[in-house]
């Protein structure tokens, strides 16, 4: 009996890991097929485009509402109305919340139009409240409506549709041009003055905008929203930060999201300071923790559409639901504090805030190509997965540019077993020696280690490597050091003591770096929005004076930010060199 029972767990399991495991693989076809059939619909391929997206329209998850657009989309291109029509009533009734269903409703009385159905067409566009999509939907109106000739079906369409003014227009020109009849004339006369109507000949008004999918991260976008937040003359921002507001006590000194609570507290002084510069903003505060379904909630309400800024969120999947989110609705999204590359690839409307693993690894080389023309260096890491992260990005940018790696490993603890470890000899010292570490007990004893090999090279490390108020000046001073500080502040500056001064005046507190990124990040980025140039990549840059406490923003090659401080101690404080 037991031996039954062990058997049964152990099928049991083996089942559940097979199921867990197909599902996953399951997820990545769809994601693949679902993206395969947006390129192709792009390209215009429709026949295969609906193929590869069918199969997604038969799988629950994110992507089937999308993908019986984008199919719908390719039946209307290839003039399959029917088609197009059933697919969008499908999406329409399985999906009735979703959050594109008005580009749906727009399609399907496109669609509808083209096969003459106009009360189909109507009942469509009724549903639209979209203000973005009301010059489409006019257009689209002034196109097809003129095309009823049939004096009594339209004033019947315009007695059940009585808030449509393209529609009492029409009919107004029609019977303008086609009717001597006492009433038709009194019923013009009662439409002209009930929507200030002036009948004019009929002229060729523009096409209707047939939709076009403009993919650059294989997700559904809609068209370009140009200088909205500078023409209505505020900025709405969304904050997706894990506040934790239900796990909120007030008698915790020391909580683990004090980070979250201090880049917030900066943004409200960076708010605070624009206002005084005509830029109005306002700061709206979601909580989203590492939470999928609640960050589903968020994005599926109305109203987060009209954020003209997205700040978060902070955890992978949140992230990439947001991410799709704002690509779709072309709405800037700031990631504040990931140093992770892959969140930007493909995604134009994404944005780093601090500058990626791969960014410093970039910057950090071409100092050291400065440094000296010795090409060999040696590159160590300390236990955190960030370091090695670090270190190996270092390396494979360091051997694109011509370098010999002499030594490569993972280094801790005492110098003498770091000394130990080192694989340098007398006849194959390093130009230099770059040090990536979390620990700031590394720093200091790799310096020893290097002393006890004679390695008198300069060293290039990470900001959190040394501990600035345990380890004495000496450590600072005694070999050429170098560090890779893109959390520098310089104090002495004039923007940092303000900084300063306003924060402790608000706040009551010395503000710590996250603070000051959250500071730095509302002030550049609305900034660019209030001046209406987020797309001008030559414009999205600061300059040395100004008014940033940290070290400011550069996207002018690409969306991660460019600027990497490296700094040098001068003999009484660190000063930015680079």
């Amino acid at each position: 009996m037991t031996r039954k029972l062990i058997g049964l767990v152990v099928f049991c399991w083996m089942n559940l890991l097979w199921s867990v495991g197909a599902h996953a693989q399951g997820a990545k076809d769809i994601e693949r097929r679902y993206k395969a059939g947006v390129r192709l619909v792009q390209l215009g391929e429709f026949d295969r485009a609906r193929t590869e997206l069918q199969s997604v329209m038969q799988r629950e998850g994110s992507y089937a509402p999308f993908a019986y657009y984008y199919y719908a989309v390719a039946s209307y291109r290839q003039k399959r109305y029917e088609a197009a029509r059933t697919t969008l009533k499908e999406l329409i009734d399985r999906f009735p919340n979703w959050l594109k269903k008005e580009e749906a409703y727009y399609l399907a009385a496109s669609a509808a139009y083209e096969q003459g159905l106009y009360d189909e067409g109507l009942s469509y566009t009724q549903l639209i409240t979209d203000p973005e999509l009301k010059p489409d939907v006019d257009k689209m109106e002034q196109t097809f409506l003129p095309r009823i000739a049939d004096l009594n079906r339209l004033k019947a369409l315009q007695k059940q549709y009585l808030q449509n003014k393209t529609l009492a227009r029409t009919l107004v020109d029609l019977i303008q041009r086609t009717s001597s009849d006492k009433d038709d004339l009194e019923l013009s006369d009662r439409l002209s003055n009930r929507y200030g109507i002036s009948p004019t000949p009929v002229t060729k008004a523009p096409a209707a905008r047939a939709p076009e999918p403009t993919v650059s991260t294989g997700k559904p976008v809609s068209t370009v929203r140009t200088d909205k937040a500078k023409s209505k003359g505020y900025i709405n921002v969304g904050v997706l930060f894990p506040f934790r507001v239900n796990r909120f006590n007030p008698s915790e000194r020391a909580r683990s999201n004090q980070y979250v609570l201090d880049l917030y507290d900066g943004m409200k002084l960076a708010k605070a300071k624009l206002m005084t510069e005509g830029i109005v903003v306002n700061l709206f505060a979601y909580d989203v923790d590492n939470d999928t379904d609640q960050t589903l909630d968020v994005i599926n309400n109305a109203s987060f559409a009209q954020n003209d800024l997205l700040i978060g969120p902070l955890y992978s999947e949140p992230n990439r639901l947001v991410s799709a989110f704002a690509a779709q609705n072309d709405i800037p999204l700031v990631n504040p504090i990931a140093t992770t590359r892959e969140l930007i690839a493909n995604q134009p409307n994404a944005f780093l805030a601090q500058p990626s693993t791969t960014q410093q690894a970039i910057e950090t080389a071409s100092f050291a190509k400065e440094l000296t023309t010795n090409r060999r260096a040696a590159v160590y890491f300390g236990a955190a997965r960030k370091d090695s992260l670090m270190a190996y990005a270092y390396q494979a940018t360091l051997k694109s540019q011509g370098f010999q790696i002499i030594d490569f490993r993972r280094l801790s603890g005492k110098a003498m077993t770091m000394a130990t470890m080192m694989k340098l000899s007398d006849d194959n010292k390093p130009g230099h020696v770059f040090l990536a570490s979390s620990n700031n007990d590394d720093g200091p004893s790799l310096l020893d280690a290097l002393s006890r090999r004679s390695v008198s090279c300069p060293l290039i490390a990470t900001y959190p490597a040394f501990d600035y108020f345990r380890n004495s000046l000496n450590t600072f001073t005694r070999r050429e050091l170098y560090l890779v500080a893109p959390e520098f502040i310089d104090t002495e500056r004039e923007a940092a003591e303000t900084f300063q001064e306003n924060y402790l005046t608000r706040r009551n507190i010395i503000p710590s770096t996250f603070a000051a990124q959250g500071y730095d990040m509302l002030l550049f980025f609305a900034r660019q929005l209030a001046r209406g140039d987020i797309r001008e990549k030559t414009l999205l840059r600061t300059n040395e004076d100004d008014d940033y406490v940290l070290s400011g923003f550069n996207y002018t090659r690409s969306n991660d930010n460019q600027v990497v401080p490296i700094i040098k101690f001068d003999g009484s404080r660190f000063v930015k060199i680079n």
